[in-house]
């Protein structure tokens, strides 16, 4: 246990440090460590600790975010009106996960179901979904998941490819009335492109730093496979916020067409701009 706070900022150095203990004291006879935060938690200082952090990420590695919903109330938090500036911490929560557990499932209808899971595929077009009683889900689906890893980027993207968000604006300013003292946390949507083609790489890394770099705080997870010039492989790439890390790929197979796929999440998503800029690198 770590000490009374919240994870994701009061007792962030207390998590690196029972980390490194856990390291030390046990050495490599870890399958895994689960880190359970409290529902206030902000995922992404958690998040950054395992990718920022040069002395934790040498003994351990993240998996993945698994973000438990409850069906019954999830509606109410996930379009809570906050302050302005403040962040929505459930659809933070969302917004990061690589899977989503839709919990309670016996206390909703169909048609309830149906609104929850369109709300979170709109703020998180990447995630799996799996739907449950009691939390109860198989070991397989929360375990072993390889968000973060890039020879797994691939399979991410692919599960989206079907499941294309397009132009998903959630909400809008909620101000007319209340002299814009409060916003729509909806303003977190995730934007899909799929296209053929065959694009310049400098272009590309131009194009990805500068919107990391302009964009950082606003753009919670990115990954795509895309296939560049004087390379016959993929090359994959992944980010959070404004760490992004990327490189080459398996081989496209020689009747295999070269379709990049790329996922964006996170708050006010100009799709236009970020399609026009990939048109952008496209050769």
């Amino acid at each position: 246990m770590v000490n009374n706070g919240c994870l994701c900022c009061t007792v962030r150095g207390d998590l690196v440090k029972m980390l490194l203990k856990l390291v030390k004291q046990k050495g490599d006879k870890f399958d895994h460590i689960v880190i359970e935060t409290t529902g206030l938690a902000k995922p992404g200082p958690v998040i950054e600790t395992f990718c920022s952090d040069e002395l934790v990420s040498k003994y351990v590695k993240l998996d993945g975010v698994v973000t438990l919903v409850d069906c019954k109330h999830a509606m109410k938090h996930l379009n809570e009106v906050k302050p302005r500036w403040v962040v929505n911490e459930a659809v933070e929560q969302v917004a990061y996960a690589d899977r989503i557990i839709l919990n309670k499932i016996d206390l909703v209808d169909h048609a309830e179901l149906e609104v929850v899971s369109n709300k979170i595929k709109l703020i998180n077009g990447m995630a799996q979904l799996k739907k449950a009683k009691f939390g109860d889900v198989d070991m397989n689906f929360v375990l072993g998941i390889g968000g973060y890893d890039l020879d797994r980027i691939e399979d991410a993207v692919q599960s989206n490819e079907n499941k294309e968000t397009g132009h998903c604006h959630l909400g809008h300013e909620h101000g007319h009335h209340h002299h814009h003292d409060h916003v729509h946390d909806s303003a977190v949507t995730s934007v899909s492109i799929v296209s053929e083609g065959v694009l310049d790489l400098d272009e590309v890394n131009d194009w990805l730093e500068r919107l990391v770099d302009e964009k950082g705080e606003d753009l919670y997870r990115l990954k795509g496979v895309i296939s560049v010039n004087e390379s016959t492989g993929r090359f994959v790439f992944q980010g959070v916020h404004s760490m992004l890390e990327g490189c080459p790929a398996k081989p496209w197979g020689p009747d295999e067409k070269r379709i990049n796929k790329l996922v964006f999440i996170g708050r006010n998503l100009d799709e236009a701009a970020l399609r026009k800029a990939f048109k952008g690198c496209l050769l």
